[in-house]
């Protein structure tokens, strides 16, 4: 058996007090918060029925697969994981309401408060709330059940396996992120999108029924009435959106009985051909969207972070070494990360999570040699897998379209769940015609996507003719592991192999100078490069996995990201 190291990044080492304390919904933001994370009662049994005894104890929200929970083990599919904790209830006001929050829990979740059960959440990437008023009491015991049938390939999955290693790694089960509970008046506001079209603004405020918006611009405080559950106003002169001035405009809306706080930007995107081929735009202008690719793992923390500082120093890392966007692959993270990336300045490429059986044949090795053309038509066939994948886009974007950092879409990666590619992408526009859809990131292609996706490994990259705005959404993946930063001490993965950080930062600098740089001339909008960090055996990071190395010399990268800012003649 491999020898694997137990890594831990600096704010695991340090961590302490209740974890994720930090205000977990920053785009519908209101005072109540009692934030329910830390010490839980925990087991783990074979019967849907409430266990006679919790034996263990878990720091919730860390995965128990994790070393952060405190449990750092796997769990057969047929398990049953149980939590269980108490709470002194809220203050409410008269006839106010208390509400629970779960950030995301995976797969599918049963909650209970004082044995009475208030319903069953399945899908792993999203946020889930009942309404627990009427069951809570004084004092309260909640109850949570959480299944993962990972193996069935129904709900979405992402990169998980139970047989980890290579490019697949250690599964995640039941709550991954923050559990809080908020009081709400009778009658609240319960959502907030802001839609914007340069200085015109739409603001759809769900739950209300007028009242006034106080907004903070870079001139003073505008206050804005409205009526219903819409507001409709213009910025003069608005303050554009971008990585290097991540202007947001804060907003505070007050109706009769709530008031709670957000936010938004303005900034465009389209497509314009430019010296003779299309380009992505961002506010009117080619932009190149330098980025990496970013799984979102870390190694002591899995799918969780040991706090929401470590998107901020992820961010702020790739930024130091020029990159402009990060693609958020195959993973739907925390609003906080989303937030981050909004205030600070980093554009996000959304991957949608892939559900579906994996065939490495046809989704890794008839692609490979150059086989991406399939009918998706009969491609996992599955009426409920399909279902599943349909409610789970649907919700990402409902999600993602709060925030101005997410600028793309990938609809399916590399065929991984790939059926009717066409249809997914009308729905999605229909769902946000504001972002750029990639309907096929890297193989079988469908003509209906705003892009042509490649996926560039194992030789030069090569740019030909296109209709459309052309997007190199993986190439690189060159490895070099730093000594005793590494997990797996007898297995690794990579698509090249480099013994220092000088031959390290020699070849990517030669793969940008050679073949991304003189690719941009000829029509590429867009460049991620495999990737932010290494992932358990895949030592293809900038950094390694528990973020102590940067493997890249900085100034020679940023001097890289210098040459593609420059603009197209």
């Amino acid at each position: 058996m491999p020898e694997f190291n137990l890594l831990m990044t600096e704010a695991g080492r340090t961590l302490c007090g209740t974890p994720w304390n930090e205000y977990p919904r920053p785009t519908l933001r209101r005072n109540s918060f009692l934030n329910l994370n830390g010490e839980w009662e925990f087991t783990v049994s074979g019967s849907p029925d409430v266990p006679a005894a919790f034996d263990r104890r878990i720091r919730v929200p860390f995965p128990p697969e994790s070393q952060l929970s405190g449990i750092g083990e796997c769990f057969p599919e047929e398990s049953y994981l149980w939590y269980r904790r108490t709470f002194a209830a809220p203050t409410m006001t008269d006839g106010g309401r208390v509400l629970l929050d779960f950030g995301a829990a995976d797969q599918t979740a049963a909650v209970y408060l004082n044995g009475i059960h208030l319903g069953t959440h399945s899908g792993g990437y999203e946020p889930f709330t009942f309404d627990v008023t009427d069951a809570l009491r004084a004092e309260n015991t909640l109850t949570v059940r959480v299944e993962d049938h990972l193996d069935s390939h129904i709900l979405p999955w992402g990169k998980q396996k139970h047989r980890r290693g290579g490019m697949w790694y250690t599964p995640v089960s039941g709550i991954w992120q923050t559990v809080w509970a908020e009081t709400v008046p009778h009658e609240y506001i319960r959502d907030i999108l802001t839609e914007t079209d340069g200085g015109s603004v739409v603001m759809h405020i769900g739950g209300a029924d007028g009242g006034s918006i106080g907004i903070t611009t870079p001139d003073g405080v505008l206050d804005i009435p409205f009526t219903g559950d819409k507001a409709e106003f213009t910025l003069d002169s608005p303050r554009m959106w971008s990585p290097e001035d991540p202007y947001l405009y804060y907003a505070e809306v007050r109706t009769a009985h709530d008031c709670v706080s957000t936010y938004f930007a303005v900034r465009t995107l389209d497509i314009k051909t430019v010296g003779g081929y299309p380009r992505l735009c961002l506010n009117g202008k080619p932009y190149f969207f330098h980025g990496v690719l970013d799984q979102g793992y870390f190694p002591d923390g899995i799918f969780t972070p040991a706090s929401p500082d470590c998107f901020d120093a992820d961010i702020r890392a790739m930024k130091e070494l020029g990159f402009n966007t990060l693609r958020k692959h195959i993973k739907v993270e925390p609003e906080l990360y989303y937030y981050a990336c909004d205030r600070l300045g980093m554009i996000v490429f959304q991957d949608m999570v892939n559900n579906g059986d994996y065939s490495f044949l046809r989704d890794t090795a008839l692609p490979t040699i150059g086989v991406k053309r399939l009918c998706d038509r009969f491609m996992h066939r599955s009426a409920e897998t399909r279902r599943e994948f349909v409610r789970g886009m649907e919700e990402t974007v409902r999600r993602m379209k709060k925030h101005p950092s997410v600028c793309y879409y990938t609809i399916f990666n590399e065929g991984w769940g790939q059926f009717c590619a066409a249809e997914q992408y009308r729905r999605l526009k229909k769902l946000d015609r504001s972002r750029f859809i990639d309907t096929t990131s890297g193989w079988f292609e469908c003509r209906e996507s705003d892009v042509m996706s490649l996926h560039v490994y194992f030789k030069p990259v090569k740019i030909g003719k296109s209709d459309k705005p052309i997007v190199l959404s993986e190439f690189g993946g060159y490895s070099y592991k730093p000594a005793g930063h590494v997990f797996n001490t007898e297995k690794t993965y990579g698509y090249r192999f480099f013994d220092d950080r000088d031959e390290f930062t020699d070849a990517f600098e030669k793969l940008y100078r050679d073949e991304i740089i003189p690719a941009k001339a000829r029509g590429l909008s867009a460049a991620i490069y495999t990737q932010l960090s290494d992932v358990e055996d895949e030592t293809n990071g900038l950094l390694s996995y528990d973020r102590a190395v940067c493997k890249a010399d900085a100034q020679a990268m940023r001097a890289v990201a210098r040459e593609l800012e420059k603009e197209e003649i």
